[in-house]
């Protein structure tokens, strides 16, 4: 078929008055400069220096063009601005890597932020990126009827979503949710947090820090409990843990957290330092 038959099949383009026009969704799939005609459309990020929003930025990306061509510039920008955790163990030879974040999961929350978001409202969507946390808001609010709890497939912009499915970006099952989460679990990060209001959502992942490297040594072979991967984590956030933190996070006698530590020393993921009282025990995996 032509190409204008194709764009009106694909609701891209539509007719008025005798007239081939595309549509906003045809704008923001295929123009080559969208914001000229949807000046709201651009997604801008930023990565601040510390856990407040601040007028100081260590970076920052203005993203422009088609929707699918700011997405690829965002996860971009994200893999630059998030850290990378590294480590070496008796376990392996190499050195073994680990993004701060999912990058699915994020990828995920800004697809959605873009096909999912009110394009009446005149603000842009929004990816800020500090030490603790990645938060992404965009302008609008969840469909009627439809939770994080309970997603349902009820799209916003129905032409866009369809545009975004045909190409694989999305599925168009209400599975993006759930999928996010599952993903947050699995890497070792708390689960995603929504904040949804009359004007818009915001999605926020919280930062695991180093304890994410945690699943990464459990799949090589060593075996924690619960108590230990607790004791590894609060080490990994603090750079220390002693045998008194030991007792009072997992609810332990003395002999029972001597015992566990030791053993996580012997497995060559905590050394002791000091003497007596002051013993710490610290993480052996470093960058």
């Amino acid at each position: 078929m032509d190409l204008k038959t194709l764009l009106l099949n694909i609701k891209a383009a539509k007719e008025v008055n005798g007239k081939i026009k595309l549509t906003n969704a045809g704008i923001l799939f295929f123009a080559k400069n969208p914001q000229r005609f949807i000046l709201q459309s651009q997604l801008r990020l930023a990565r601040f220096a510390g856990n407040e929003l601040t007028r100081d930025f260590l970076d920052r990306l203005d993203c422009s063009g088609a929707i699918w061509e700011q997405i690829e510039q965002a996860e971009d920008f994200i893999r630059k601005n998030i850290r990378l955790f590294g480590f070496r163990t008796g376990f392996s030879f190499g050195r073994i890597d680990k993004m701060e974040y999912p990058m699915k999961a994020i990828r995920e929350g800004v697809i959605n932020a873009l096909i999912h978001r009110n394009y009446y409202e005149p603000a842009d969507t929004r990816v800020m990126i500090f030490d603790d946390r990645i938060e992404i808001v965009n302008p609008g609010s969840f469909p009627e009827g439809v939770t994080p709890e309970k997603p349902r497939h009820i799209p916003v912009n129905p032409a866009l979503c369809q545009l975004m499915y045909d190409v694989g970006f999305i599925e168009k099952y209400g599975t993006g949710i759930y999928m996010i989460k599952e993903l947050c679990e699995e890497y070792g990060i708390p689960g995603p947090e929504y904040e949804i209001s009359d004007v818009e959502t915001k999605l926020v992942f919280r930062s695991g820090g180093k304890a994410v490297i945690i699943s990464e040594i459990e799949k090589l072979g060593v075996k924690l409990n619960e108590r230990q991967g607790n004791a590894l984590k609060y080490a990994f956030r603090e750079g220390f843990i002693t045998n008194k933190i030991y007792r009072e996070i997992n609810k332990v006698s003395d002999e029972t957290s001597r015992k566990e530590l030791a053993d996580i020393v012997e497995k060559g993921l905590l050394n002791i330092t000091g003497k007596g009282r002051g013993v710490k025990y610290v993480p052996t995996l470093g960058d």
